[in-house]
């Protein structure tokens, strides 16, 4: 299956906190989607590894995805060496994405710096003829594929973005795919451990950060990203 847009997160539920609303406008203008997840998160306070199997799935009905899968790195520990970069690589020439989108390129949590560096740089050398990889379980040599671009989303830091994403109709989607979540944000019920992201401030700061950045360009939501390069754009009208 050949995927319009691949999204890489280090833990599930960092592909929708940082892009739902874009994922979900995506796949609603027709284009195939899909999210590649790091780990299971299973060094996360609250939660198993197995419930958020269960919720990371639950999200993707939500959003619509084509394909969601999970490389099973290891929380909190995976580096960007050879081995992980060729388990990327696969995943890049195997769905052969036109764009990627990935982690913020800093943050608090040291798995998205981690991430976004390695999927930046996995990109890169997926293009590369003389990188050879096959699937499991497949005699076949993959193609080289190369992304035309690599975005990064921002996630717990207000990094600056160098564009920001009309999300104004699929606001709403983004919060349910992010709620699908339950055992890692606000729930008034729970008895776990409090945790930076399980307030209920936190699930409101995602949405007035939106909001925001919707303000800041004349619209009533938007997703901010970075970019490793500049934008191009082939009219001014393309502009909002």
């Amino acid at each position: 299956m050949k995927l319009d847009i691949l999204v890489f997160g280090a833990h599930p539920d960092d592909a929708e906190l940082g892009a739902g609303a874009t994922i979900a406008k995506k796949v609603a203008m027709g284009k195939k989607v899909g999210i590649v997840d790091l780990t299971r998160g299973e060094l996360g306070t609250r939660g198993t590894a197995d419930i958020r199997d269960k919720e990371a799935a639950k999200s993707a009905k939500i959003l619509g995805l084509a394909v969601r899968e999970n490389l099973e790195f290891a929380d909190g520990f995976f580096i960007n060496d050879k081995a992980h970069q060729l388990e990327v690589i696969r995943m890049i020439r195997k769905y052969r994405p036109e764009i990627v989108l990935c982690n913020a390129v800093e943050d608090r949590h040291i798995d998205h710096g981690k991430g976004a560096k390695l999927v930046s740089d996995s990109c890169f050398l997926s293009g590369l003829i003389k990188i050879d990889t096959k699937m499991d379980g497949d005699d076949q040599w993959q193609e080289p594929w190369r992304p035309k671009a690599v975005y990064h989303y921002i996630q717990w830091k207000n990094l600056k973005p160098d564009f920001v994403m009309d999300v104004s109709e699929y606001i709403k989607i983004k919060e349910a795919a992010i709620l699908a979540y339950s055992s890692q944000f606000y729930d008034p019920k729970s008895n776990e451990a409090e945790t930076p992201i399980s307030s209920k401030n936190f699930i409101d700061s995602v949405i007035y950060r939106a909001r925001d950045l919707g303000r800041l360009i004349g619209v009533e939501y938007g997703e901010g990203f970075t970019s490793e390069r500049y934008v191009g754009v082939k009219n001014l009208d393309d502009l909002i």
